[in-house]
């Protein structure tokens, strides 16, 4: 079990207030921890992981988390980061859908006995117009729209809906409804928790400090980890699927990810220790472990020095990403590996394209999950398939 300072330091970015954390936790007294997801996508991703193993390790020194799901704020989205107005309005129905997978893959994180799952629907489907006015009635518009992305649009000429600077006074209010000691977050809801702050101070209540997490960069190793870019690692994701996409990642993030996703300590090559490829195995292993099983990160392991070392296939290959089930013709031709339907199938009849070291027959083979594509002797393509409905 890590202890306070530990906790308190390891892949922390920033707190508020540290001085009132420390003091609550020395206090002996079992926080209520806060921790707000609106359900937007079928899976959660290693980027989810960064902030539920910091609540994990409160859970182990005792405190209490609420998972709390925005099925209310879920249906209109948060702003946050959004360059443009959203207008997709989701259903009921479908948020509570997405929030049943989000709860499933949690729990490989969070210690299920610890942990409250409550909905802001709760207080929000009850309010009237008139109640929601005097909440809103609280904070000013010069508040809310001083955030840098309603600014960068203000410049642009780009809308802002009524309804969207509104959200960070709804996440705000949960934080009174559910009297929260402490939200763990990562560094992009730090201006939405802050008003969770001025609003408990309204109500009469004493505010809720912030730990603030980093946000991980995806596998592109330039955007934050999305499902929407493809640059992702879903915590559900098969093993061999999952090592292979660490082994793919640029050297740059392994003291990051080393940080935010083990508790084993990254040693530098400049130390002499390791190098970037064992540290890259090192942290695939940990990884497939975690979320799956040692058996099974062995056999992924396994497979990938089956699938790249003995074959002497190049790190540096070219990466194709794929979003639905596709013909492997369909995708090489998209993407000028070869000029045509008709050398497909000649390179298929002669034997020359093997899909995970076995030789396809097959011209309509059709890709449904990562792999690595060789095309006669010394072509090698890694194709990494992200459909979250496969995971």
């Amino acid at each position: 079990m890590a202890s306070i300072e530990q906790v308190l330091t390891r892949g922390v970015k920033k707190i508020i207030e540290r001085e009132s954390l420390e003091k609550k936790l020395k206090s002996g007294k079992i926080l209520t921890i806060k921790h707000g997801v609106d359900p937007t996508t079928p899976d959660l991703h290693l980027g989810y992981a960064v902030v539920y193993r910091k609540l994990r390790q409160f859970q182990d020194l005792g405190h209490k988390v609420i998972f709390l799901i925005g099925d209310f704020t879920g249906r209109f989205g948060d702003p946050t980061g959004k360059s443009e107005e959203i207008r997709f309005m989701r259903e009921k129905k479908e948020v509570h859908k997405l929030a049943k997978n989000y709860i499933d893959q949690a729990v490989k994180i969070l210690d299920k006995k610890k942990m409250e799952v409550r909905y802001n629907g709760e207080w929000y489907d009850k309010m009237n117009a008139e109640d929601l006015l005097r909440l809103m009635s609280k904070f000013t518009n010069a508040q809310m729209t001083q955030r840098d992305m309603f600014q960068e649009r203000i410049k642009k000429g780009l809308d802002i809906g009524l309804h969207e600077p509104v959200y960070p006074v709804l996440q705000g209010y949960d934080s009174v409804m559910l009297k929260s000691d402490l939200t763990v977050i990562g560094s992009d809801q730090e201006f939405n928790e802050l008003q969770g702050r001025r609003a408990q101070e309204m109500f009469g209540q004493e505010p809720q400090d912030l730990l603030i997490m980093p946000i991980l960069t995806g596998t592109d190793g330039k955007n934050k980890m999305s499902q929407s870019l493809g640059n992702y690692i879903g915590i559900t994701e098969e093993p061999d699927s999952q090592y292979g996409k660490i082994m793919s990642i640029p050297d740059k993030l392994l003291p990051a990810y080393f940080t935010l996703l083990t508790d084993l300590n990254f040693d530098p090559p400049a130390g002499g220790k390791e190098n970037p490829r064992d540290a890259k195995m090192k942290l695939a292993y940990e990884i497939v472990k975690n979320y799956h099983s040692e058996k099974e990160a062995e056999k992924a392991q396994e497979n990938f020095i089956k699938l790249f070392q003995k074959k002497e296939i190049p790190d540096d290959i070219q990466e194709i990403k794929v979003g639905t089930e596709r013909d492997l013709g369909d995708i090489l031709l998209e993407n000028k590996i070869i000029e045509s339907k008709s050398e497909f199938r000649r390179l298929v009849d002669q034997g020359a394209i093997d899909v995970n070291n076995e030789t396809i027959k097959d011209v309509y083979y059709k890709i449904e999950k990562s792999l690595v594509v060789k095309i006669g002797k010394k072509k090698f393509l890694k194709i990494i398939f992200y459909s979250s409905s496969k995971f």
